[in-house]
C-alpha cells in the first residue's frame, strides 16, 4: 500500500459530503455515541459500492443509463427526504441533555442508505482503486480488497473525529436555541442542494 494512497484517501474522506453532513447533525442533535453509529452506517454504507467495483459491476452504471438514472432518483428522493426530515421532525436534531431516546441501528441504517443510494460512490471507486493496482500484478483482487478496506477504517475513523468535534458543540447549541434553528435550516438546505446537483448529474 503506497504512501499516495493513504494521502489521496484522506483528503477525499475529509471532503464535505453527505456522510460528514449527516454525521455532523447526528453528533449536534445527539451526542457522541449517536454520531458513531452514524459513522458507522455511513462507513458500511461503502461495501456495496466497494464490492460492485472490485467484481465489476461499477461498469454496468457507467455504461446503462436506465441503471444509472434508477439509482440517482431513489437517491435524489432519500437527500430529499433528510432535508425535509430534519426541517419537520423534532427528533432528527433535538437537542437535549437526554441521549437515550436516539436508536442507534435506526441512525447506522440512516447513514448507510444515503452511500448506497449514491450511484456515484460507485463511479468513484471504479476510477479511484484501479490507480493504485496494476492489473497484471499477481493477487490484484486481493490488493483491491485491502485498498477498500483501508478507505472504509479511514472513513470511519474520520468520520467519528467529525462526529467528536460537533458533540462538543452541543454544550454551546443547548444554551442557545435559536443558533440551533438557524444549523438545522442550514443542514437542511445543504441536503436539498445536493440532492438538487445529484438530479442534475449525468
Amino acid at each position: 500500500m503506497s504512501l499516495e494512497f493513504l494521502l489521496t484517501s484522506i483528503v477525499v474522506v475529509l471532503l464535505p459530503g453527505t456522510g460528514v453532513l449527516y454525521t455532523l447533525t447526528i453528533g449536534l442533535g445527539k451526542g457522541f455515541r449517536a454520531s458513531v453509529a452514524a459513522a458507522f452506517g455511513c462507513t458500511l454504507g461503502i461495501l456495496p459500492a466497494a464490492i460492485a467495483s472490485i467484481i465489476g459491476l461499477a461498469v454496468m452504471l457507467h455504461t446503462s443509463a436506465l441503471a444509472f438514472q434508477i439509482i440517482k432518483y431513489l437517491g435524489v428522493a432519500y437527500l430529499f427526504f433528510m432535508a425535509w426530515s430534519i426541517l419537520k421532525d423534532k427528533d432528527t436534531m433535538a437537542v437535549s441533555e437526554d441521549k437515550s431516546s436516539a436508536s442507534a441501528l435506526r441512525i447506522a441504517l440512516n447513514g448507510m442508505l444515503l452511500n448506497v443510494l449514491n450511484p456515484k460512490l460507485s463511479l468513484f471507486f471504479l476510477a479511484f482503486l484501479p490507480q493504485f493496482v496494476s492489473p497484471d500484478a499477481a493477487g490484484a483482487t486481493n490488493s483491491l480488497i485491502m485498498l477498500a478496506a483501508v478507505f472504509m477504517v479511514l472513513t470511519f475513523v474520520v468520520f467519528i473525529g467529525y462526529g467528536a468535534m460537533a458533540s462538543m458543540a452541543r454544550d454551546y447549541v443547548i444554551s442557545r436555541p435559536a443558533v440551533m434553528a438557524w444549523i438545522k435550516r442550514a443542514f437542511a438546505g445543504t441536503f436539498g442542494f445536493l440532492g438538487l446537483k445529484l438530479a442534475l448529474s449525468d
